[in-house]
C-alpha cells in the first residue's frame, strides 16, 4: 500500500483526475526536433506504455516528465506539481528506473538501498525491497558481481524506495534476454496489481501489449495513436491477418486487387494479407493461386499487432 503523502508537499489530485498531463511538449537539440507537440495524460493505477523505435521521443519525454529535462515550450504537471519548477518536491512523488543503473562497483546492494532512501522524507524498510525482489541472499554482495538481470530488480528497487505515486521506468528490458525480460515482467505486473501507476519506455511490441493498459506510439517526437492496445489494432481497420506461403514469388498488387483483401506485403519470404473477412479473402487467394500454378505452402491466421498498426500509421516497419 502507498504510504499517506506528506503534508504541503503536493496538491491533492481528485482519484480522476490525471496523474501526469502533458500539452503540446516541445524539445529541439540543435538541428533535430526530437519532441513535435506531444500530448498525454496518464490515470491513477494505469501501467502507460510510451511505445516507439528507437530515437521517436520517448526517453525526452519521460525525462520532462520526472523534471530532468526542460522542454522548449508546452507544459506538463506530475502529482499536482510543475516538474521544471518543483522537482525538489516531486522528488517525493515519483521513483524512476533509467536506461542504465551505475553504481559504484564496490558498493554492496543493501548499501545501495540505504543510501536511496536517505534521499527521501518517507521510505520502503529496505529488508521489504530486497525479500520482495528476490535480492535477500545478495544483500551484501556487490555491484559488480550482479547479474543483468539482477542489477535491473536491484534498479527497480531503488524507483520504489520512497514508496512513490508515480513510478516511470525507461526501457526496463533492454539488453535482457528473454528469460530476464519475463521475470521483470512478472514485477511489473505485480505493480500493476497494487494499482501502482506506472510509465514505461518501450520498443519492444510485445511487452507494451501485454504489460500496459493504455499505450501512446510515438513517432519521429509525435503521437500517432492513443489508446488500449486492444483499441489500437480495432481502429487500425486491418481486421484479420494471413500469413501466407506460396511456392513461387506473388505479385503483391494482384493480391490487394482479389475479394476482401485490404493489403498485402511481402515479408521475409512470407505475405502478410490483411482483411476483414478471412473466409472470402482464402477463397480469392486459392483460386488465384490455382490460375497461377502456383502452390499453398502454409497459412496462418492472426489478429493484427501493435506492429501492424505502426506499419499502418507510418507507412514504414518499427525497426526503419
Amino acid at each position: 500500500m502507498l504510504a499517506s503523502p506528506i503534508p504541503g508537499s503536493a496538491p491533492s489530485l481528485p482519484d480522476d483526475a490525471p496523474l501526469v498531463r502533458a500539452e503540446n511538449l516541445r524539445k529541439r537539440y540543435g538541428d533535430v526536433e526530437a519532441l513535435r507537440g506531444i500530448n498525454l495524460e496518464i490515470h491513477r493505477g494505469q501501467v502507460f506504455g510510451l511505445l516507439g523505435p528507437n530515437g521517436a521521443g520517448k526517453t525526452t519525454t519521460i525525462e520532462i516528465i520526472e523534471g530532468l529535462r526542460q522542454p522548449d515550450s508546452g507544459s506538463v504537471t506530475v502529482c499536482g506539481l510543475d516538474p521544471t519548477r518543483q522537482s525538489q518536491a516531486l522528488k517525493e512523488h515519483i521513483g524512476a528506473q533509467l536506461q542504465a543503473t551505475v553504481l559504484p562497483d564496490k558498493m554492496r546492494v543493501e548499501e545501495a538501498l540505504d543510501l536511496f532512501a536517505s534521499f527521501y522524507n518517507r521510505r520502503v524498510a529496505c529488508s521489504d525491497l530486497l525479500k520482495r525482489f528476490g535480492l535477500a541472499d545478495k544483500r551484501k554482495a556487490y555491484f559488480d558481481t550482479l547479474s543483468g538481470g539482477q542489477k535491473q530488480r536491484l534498479a527497480l528497487a531503488l524507483a520504489l524506495v520512497n514508496d512513490p505515486e508515480l513510478v516511470l521506468l525507461d526501457e526496463p528490458t533492454s539488453g535482457l534476454d528473454a528469460m530476464v525480460r519475463r521475470d521483470i515482467y512478472s514485477l511489473i505486473a505485480h505493480l500493476r496489481s497494487e494499482r501502482r501507476t506506472v510509465l514505461l519506455t518501450t520498443h519492444y511490441i510485445e511487452e507494451a501489449g501485454r504489460l500496459c493498459d493504455r499505450v501512446a506510439i510515438v513517432d519521429r517526437g509525435r503521437v500517432v495513436a492513443l489508446g488500449t492496445p486492444r483499441e489500437l489494432v480495432q481502429q487500425s481497420g486491418q481486421g484479420v491477418r494471413l500469413e501466407v506461403y506460396v511456392s513461387s514469388p506473388l505479385n503483391s498488387q494482384e493480391v490487394k486487387g482479389l475479394e476482401a483483401v485490404l493489403d498485402c506485403r511481402e515479408r521475409d519470404g512470407a505475405y502478410l494479407i490483411h482483411t476483414q473477412a478471412a473466409a472470402k479473402a482464402i477463397v480469392a487467394l486459392v483460386r488465384h493461386l490455382e490460375v497461377s500454378n502456383n502452390d499453398l505452402l502454409d497459412l496462418h491466421i492472426s489478429h493484427p499487432s501493435l506492429e501492424d498498426v505502426f506499419v499502418d500509421l507510418t507507412g514504414r516497419r518499427f525497426e526503419e
